[in-house]
C-alpha cells in the first residue's frame, strides 16, 4: 500500500514537472534567428536570448528580411568598440529590392554600400528594438 502511494506521488510529480517545463521551452523556441550574428565580416555569438525593449535601441542592428541563404543579422558594434552599449539594439529592416538577386551582407559597411548602390532599402523599425549582449 505504501509503495503504491509513493509511486503515485512520483508519477504526479513527474507530470507536474513536465507541464511546468513546456511553457519555458516554448518561450525560448519562439525567438528564432538568434545565436549568431555578423559583425565586420565575422560571425559573433549572442550571450543570452534577446529581450524586447521597443524604442530604446542605441546600437545599429540590421535585420535582412529577404537575404541570401546563410544571411544572419548584422551588428554594427561589439564589445571593445567605444560605442558598444551592451547590446541595446536599434533595429533597421533591410530588404533587397525586387530587381536584385540577394547576396550576403556581413557588416554595417556592406549594408550602407548596398543601400547606396540601390540594391536594398533600409527602414528603421523602433518597435523591434531589443537587448541582447554579444561576444567577439
Amino acid at each position: 500500500m505504501m509503495q503504491n502511494r509513493l509511486t503515485a506521488k512520483l508519477v504526479a510529480l513527474a507530470v507536474f514537472s513536465a507541464v511546468l517545463a513546456v511553457p519555458v521551452g516554448t518561450s525560448f523556441a519562439a525567438k528564432p534567428g538568434f545565436g549568431n550574428l555578423y559583425y565586420n565580416d565575422t560571425i559573433v555569438r549572442t550571450v543570452v536570448p534577446p529581450a524586447s525593449f521597443p524604442n530604446e535601441g542605441v546600437d545599429n542592428f540590421y535585420k535582412v528580411t529577404n537575404g541570401a541563404e546563410g544571411q544572419l543579422g548584422i551588428a554594427a558594434v561589439a564589445p571593445g568598440d567605444t560605442n558598444y552599449h551592451g547590446g541595446h539594439w536599434k533595429v533597421f529592416k533591410v530588404t533587397f529590392n525586387d530587381d536584385v538577386t540577394p547576396y550576403l551582407l556581413t557588416s554595417e559597411a556592406a549594408v550602407m554600400a548596398a543601400e547606396s548602390a540601390g540594391d536594398v532599402t533600409v527602414v528603421r523599425v523602433a518597435a523591434e528594438d531589443f537587448l541582447c549582449p554579444i561576444q567577439k
